[in-house]
């Protein structure tokens, strides 16, 4: 394992930026087209709208809701091995759903264990790319991440080619061989360590635990034993409570309640723009065009804001440009239910495929600069984990509503007024703790109180206040009874 007293921030780098764009290709890329299969599913096996949504919504429950699972696997075994895992059982899940007898067995099938395969894979994957870079840092997260938008406007139109040559059982029996790569995709993970990596269980109990069992009369336990020490259960509750005490950070807090609502809105698009296409007269092909228009414009999504976001002038402003890209998606969503020709809705597809590559790239740098580098694997772990619940309520939600009403218009506008009240929510936050911070600037200039500002948001104090006299010979009475004793 290479040491570094920072991220290098090239080198061996880009080839994890290389490796983390295939892993987005194998993962995101595919769970979008997956929405090409909506209409074969839904004919083949005579279901309505809801039930069939829920394959699309397992999948991507299952990839953000064992998010931790990957990031715990990636911390404590290896991100080599996470990967390469995660890369057979989604491959056997793929291959798995090519013999599917009913929508139950897809369900087990392409959404559990293709979405877990995915989650071994995605979160550590995105977590090596902010370990090796700082300074460039979003640029390297917009090149990684456009890996989706290139892979769903490639596999797009060949997933639709495939399913017209060899059905959907031959198109999914490979598209499980093409995710195999994801095994490749773990090989170029190099573990690198940090200076502000934080301690490893067998430290803390050397330092902390050993003293004590040396104190109780106890013999010293061997270095030579770290499955004993590894196993200690108070060591390792230190450990975890180390790990996760990001928790308790107001700023991630935040973040948090607001990626709920976001995750809520845009996870039924990706599932029923293809259906909402044909349903107004748009043609099979046209329809997997457009899912390919959104993949291309995405890529450049990613890396022109990437580029912009590591500018000296907007450094400071990237939780603005998240929610900025995050409501313009929001208001997308709003119009399309007007949008009813193929050439109306290609601007939508611009548009929501460039801000959609904006914010997708943004969340782990603004996680990153919310906890730091040294949580950031445990902090997107969380942060996909709570993609989870909306992604799986969230499409079958609006296949309700679909059956209900007749049309898609109440699913969109909902999917939009969740995304923009994402945006609103984390806006107030940071106005707040800006108007905050600028109140006790204020106070602490008028009362002689230094302010230290922490990178994590936590303000620390030193009071100088002058002492009158009584109070100095008070004090100096009772040092000198306390050297007299």
């Amino acid at each position: 394992r290479a040491r570094h007293a920072g991220p290098p921030d090239g080198g061996w780098g880009w080839m994890i930026v290389a490796g983390c764009f295939l892993v987005t290709i194998c993962t995101r890329a595919v769970t979008r087209c997956i929405s090409i299969f909506f209409v074969e599913f839904q004919a083949y096996f005579g279901q309505d709208y809801a039930r069939t949504a829920w394959i699309h919504s397992i999948v991507d429950c299952a990839t953000m809701l064992c998010a931790p699972l990957g990031s715990l696997i990636s911390n404590h075994v290896s991100c080599q091995v996470g990967i390469m895992l995660g890369g057979l059982l989604a491959s056997a899940g793929l291959i798995l759903s090519s013999f599917a007898t009913s929508l139950e067995h897809l369900y087990l099938s392409l959404g559990v264990l293709t979405g877990l395969g995915f989650a071994l894979c995605y979160s550590p994957a995105i977590a090596m790319v902010g370990k090796y870079f700082n300074k460039r840092k979003a640029l390297a997260y917009g090149i990684a991440m456009s890996g989706s938008g290139i892979g769903t406007f490639v596999l797009a139109p060949v997933v639709q080619l495939l399913i017209e040559q060899f059905s959907w059982r031959g198109a999914l029996l490979i598209l499980g061989g093409f995710v195999l790569n994801l095994c490749v995709c773990g090989a170029l993970m190099r573990p690198i360590a940090l200076k502000e990596d934080r301690k490893t269980a067998p430290e803390f109990l050397e330092r902390d635990y050993v003293p004590k069992a040396q104190k109780r009369g106890l013999k010293r336990m061997s270095v030579c034993s770290p499955l004993i020490k590894a196993w200690s259960h108070e060591c390792l509750c230190l450990c975890s409570w180390k790990e996760y005490d990001f928790l308790l950070m107001p700023g991630f807090m935040v973040l948090a309640v607001s990626v709920l609502f976001m995750a809520y809105g845009c996870s039924p698009l990706f599932v029923y723009l293809v259906p909402y296409a044909l349903s107004v007269g748009v043609s099979h092909h046209q329809a997997a065009f457009l899912m390919s228009i959104l993949g291309v414009i995405d890529i450049i999504g990613n890396i022109t804001f990437g580029w912009l976001t590591d500018r000296r002038c907007l450094k400071k402003h990237r939780h603005f440009c998240y929610l900025f890209a995050v409501g313009m998606d929001g208001l997308c969503c709003l119009f399309l239910p007007v949008l009813r020709n193929f050439p109306l809705l290609v601007p939508f597809s611009f548009t929501f495929g460039y801000f959609d590559g904006a914010y997708v790239t943004l969340i782990p740098v603004v996680t990153a600069d919310v906890v730091g580098t040294s949580s950031l694997s445990s902090a997107l772990g969380v942060v996909y984990f709570l993609h989870a619940i909306p992604y799986l309520v969230s499409p079958p939600v609006a296949g309700w509503l679909v059956d209900t009403t007749g049309s898609y218009t109440a699913s969109f506008l909902l999917c939009g007024f969740s995304m923009i009240f994402s945006s609103t929510l984390l806006c107030f936050a940071r106005l707040a703790k800006k108007v905050k911070r600028t109140h006790l600037r204020s106070l602490t200039s008028d009362t002689g109180t230094k302010q230290h500002i922490w990178t994590n948001g936590a303000i620390a104090y030193s009071v100088t206040a002058e002492l009158d006299q009584k109070d100095v010979e008070f004090l100096a009475a009772d040092t000198n009874s306390y050297s007299n004793r």
